[in-house]
């Protein structure tokens, strides 16, 4: 199975990401879309656990950092939900296949169909041909990207970050995405947005998992930078597509304010040889579920 060329290398190297048209087939995409319309026809989450996905920081505090509920997902298969969705009582004010904004964060770990996909022999490939000589998968995610609903905006954008933010190693760079586009990504439906080169300059905040006792189970060190917007790149990409995001290129998607969804399949790596994962991020291996190897 043939991995990234020299040039994909350097490009890589260069950029901070990488497109891969035509990664996926499209019968595995087809697999994955119905795979998750079974999970989701089969969701049942009780009301006090119907928390909405932010990444906003203030928000993120609030929604995330107050509910065990997505601090304890590294783990399982849990949902997480647009804003505005629910009624004061958490009642869905939508049809609840429109008010998901992801699935995460283990669908790698307990689900045959995304795990087969996440440890495929090509995934494999790129990730060797990356040098990367012990990865284990950290966390995934099935992204909804939601159709347009009509009312004010639509489902939210994903202000500018770094994957780093969230998932902190020492030494940096040790951090891989794997986004797999299940649908086209264009400039209507939300596609991703980079700036080109941002990945050699550090990581400008951190998310850590707050002292036992805090009011929020989550806090902030540092702040996202202004970041000039005419230095951001969109990057549409095509059914099947695959995008590697190294851990601190600073990325992020606008609104969804087309009739159409866009549908993606997430994951992150980290090579372990030589690296410490922060004690102090939100997701951490549990005993149940140790961070799995890449390689099988």
């Amino acid at each position: 199975m043939a991995g990234l060329s020299p040039s994909q290398l350097q490009k890589f190297r260069d950029d901070g990401f990488l497109v891969l048209e035509g990664f996926l087939s499209a019968d595995e995409c087809v697999a994955m879309q119905q795979r998750i319309g079974e999970i989701v026809a089969e969701m049942d989450v009780p009301l006090h656990c119907r928390t909405e996905f932010s990444t906003q920081e203030e928000e993120q505090i609030r929604a995330q950092g107050s509910t065990e509920y997505f601090l304890s997902s590294g783990d399982k298969i849990r949902f997480f939900f647009e804003k505005g969705v629910f009624d004061k009582k958490g009642n869905f004010l939508v049809p609840p296949e429109k008010s998901i904004n992801k699935i995460g964060h283990a669908l790698h770990a307990h689900d045959p169909v995304f795990r087969s996909i996440t440890h495929s022999p090509k995934v494999q490939a790129v990730a060797r041909s990356l040098g990367l000589q012990m990865p284990v998968v950290i966390q995934s995610m099935y992204i909804f990207k939601q159709p347009h609903l009509g009312g004010e905006g639509g489902p939210a954008a994903v202000t500018p970050h770094q994957d780093a933010t969230f998932l902190y190693t020492e030494p940096l760079g040790r951090v891989l995405g794997i986004w797999l586009a299940l649908e086209d990504a264009t400039l209507e439906n939300g596609c991703l947005w980079f700036i080109p080169g941002s990945h050699t300059g550090g990581v400008s905040r951190r998310m850590v998992r707050a002292p036992a006792g805090s009011a929020s189970g989550i806090s902030f060190l540092g702040a996202e930078p202004d970041r000039d917007n005419s230095l951001f790149v969109p990057t549409p990409v095509g059914r099947g597509a695959l995008v590697l995001i190294h851990g601190e290129v600073v990325h992020k998607s606008e609104q969804n304010l087309s009739a159409r969804s866009r549908h993606a399949y997430t994951f992150h790596l980290m090579d372990t040889s030589g690296t410490v994962w922060s004690p102090e991020n939100w997701l951490q291996p549990t005993a149940e579920l140790p961070f799995p190897p890449l390689y099988t």
